[in-house]
């Protein structure tokens, strides 16, 4: 199974690019984790959030495989505990899905995106600066998949 990252942002801290290449190369050869970062829309005098949103969302969607299952990223998602999380890859698996989770930037995601999304799910209701979300998406899916393959990397 391919798991695909859309985020937007680069130029990311290099603890962002470690933690999240750390859980990515734990990754089983048959899962793959693909990030593709998403170039920000400049902040400008005069740009109103739903703009910078909207030219965002454009972006996202030029980028989104055309069978792709897509999951946004929301702080009111779903906020599913780790054995659900893996519950939804064995699902997705079966159903020979494509899941893509979108992360936003720092204006966060268009509503459109949302409303057009498969699911939303949340990590925390915590406010995330984007780039740690990236780590910590990263990381439960390495934990999830890890639990569907009966390794007891969750300990209940």
């Amino acid at each position: 199974m391919k798991l695909r990252i859309l985020a937007v942002g680069h130029k990311m801290p290099s603890w962002i690019e470690a933690g999240y290449a750390e859980y990515a190369k734990r990754m089983p050869p048959d899962t793959t984790l693909e990030l593709i970062e998403i170039k920000p829309e400049k902040r400008a005098a005069g740009s109103s959030t739903d703009r910078i949103q909207r030219i965002e969302a454009e972006r996202i969607l030029s980028a989104l495989p055309s069978q792709a299952t897509l999951i946004a990223l929301d702080e009111h998602g779903k906020q599913p505990a780790t054995t659900e999380l893996a519950d939804l890859l064995s699902r997705w698996m079966r159903e020979g899905a494509q899941p893509c989770f979108i992360i936003g930037g720092a204006d966060g995601l268009n509503a459109s995106l949302k409303v057009r999304a498969d699911l939303l799910l949340g990590l925390s209701r915590l406010t995330l600066p984007h780039g740690l979300a990236r780590v910590m998406l990263a990381e439960q899916l390495y934990r999830a998949v890890s639990l569907l393959k009966g390794h007891p990397y969750h300990r209940e």
